[in-house]
């Protein structure tokens, strides 16, 4: 378990306490299994296509007899095969956010929804969710049609396998806008496909409308997948991977659309001055939206903040214009793979996560 404490440091006190840490070698279990889904919202098709074409790729192999054993095993799985049929987001219910422990865990009726069966399938497959037959690493593969560049999108703040593979997109990418995202939810509640794996993010990728593939948008993606893997097996190989520092955006609230107070049906549209500006920072009295008889209205927050999903097609059915969060420069240390003893040491208790 990663433990993650802020102390209060001021001046030369701080700059002299992050080196340190910067400088500490974290040691990490291996990451022997990896999961590359697409799909899980079957409109979304960057992650359609590629795990389809990588499926291709795995049985071309498989019959030219050129499998051989590799550092680390990658499932690849096409998370919601009937919405991907029918070119839908979901069939019955959003998969996406099937995966509680309360969800997974839970009875099933008779009348239970395809995709919350899908879930506990899934689960089965690249879980159980917080056990340690969980998958190391799960890759959730979508697509946004608000413009919001290449963005890793994970519950934890402190996770340096996520945060690294960022830091390793952001030096193998780096004409590509990117950004981290954290949605800081309680482990319990986290509810979508990458929770399942110990380690996981969605890779969200814009803008694309939905039943399209754009070949720029896919061709992001499909060199996202390969530059991850390559990492995964750098950090398998024991090499120690430098620290250093990621901007991390974690997400505060979400604001609706204005709405008809009778009819609950919007009342206006982003403003023309915000819409396609995701992470441009947005000050108190900035145009916020502008309704459909012409008004300008304006952000009323306390604070500037950072929005993002603005305009995003599929959040118009839960209530959602545009998300906010707020920007901070997280410290990532080195890390390196933990060798066999120090993994069965840890296994048993007795392990220690840093080095000097």
């Amino acid at each position: 378990m990663i433990q993650c404490s802020t102390v209060q440091c001021s001046g030369q006190e701080v700059v002299e306490r992050r080196q340190m840490e910067v400088d500490k070698v974290v040691c990490l279990p291996r990451l022997s299994r990896v999961a590359v889904c697409g799909g899980t919202h079957g409109n979304e098709l960057s992650g359609v296509y590629l795990v389809r074409e990588l499926l291709k790729e795995e049985k071309k192999a498989m019959e030219e007899e050129e499998e051989e054993e590799k550092p680390v095993s990658v499932v690849l799985v096409l998370s919601n095969p009937w919405a991907i049929q029918q070119c839908r987001r979901y069939v019955k219910t959003d998969l996406n956010r099937c995966f509680t422990h309360a969800s997974l865990n839970g009875p099933l009726s008779d009348s239970a929804p395809y995709e919350l069966i899908r879930s506990k399938e899934l689960n089965t497959l690249l879980g159980p969710k917080g056990s340690p037959e969980a998958v190391d690493l799960v890759c959730d593969l979508h697509n946004t049609t608000a413009n919001m560049g290449l963005c890793l999108i994970a519950y934890s703040d402190c996770d340096w396998i996520c945060l690294h593979t960022f830091k390793h997109f952001q030096r193998q990418m780096p004409d590509i806008p990117m950004r981290y995202i954290h949605f800081d939810v309680p482990k319990e509640e986290s509810y979508s496909l990458d929770s399942v794996g110990k380690h996981g993010f969605a890779m969200e990728i814009g803008p694309q409308p939905h039943g399209v593939v754009r070949s720029n948008i896919y061709t992001a993606m499909k060199f996202g997948v390969q530059h991850m893997l390559d990492w995964v097996r750098f950090f398998n190989s024991g090499t120690i991977i430098e620290g250093g520092f990621v901007d991390v955006f974690t997400m505060v609230k979400h604001i609706d659309y204005p709405r008809d107070s009778e009819t609950h049906n919007i009342i206006a549209a982003i403003h023309p001055q915000l819409q396609d500006r995701d992470f441009c920072l947005l000050h108190p009295e900035d145009p916020l939206f502008q309704t459909f008889s012409g008004e300008t209205l304006r952000y009323k927050g306390k604070e500037p903040l950072y929005p993002f999903f603005i305009n995003e097609c599929a959040y118009y059915e839960k209530g959602i214009a545009l998300s906010l969060a707020r920007k901070r420069r997280v410290m990532i240390p080195a890390i390196r793979v933990q060798t066999e003893q120090e993994q069965q040491a840890s296994e048993q208790g007795f392990g220690s996560e840093e080095e000097e």
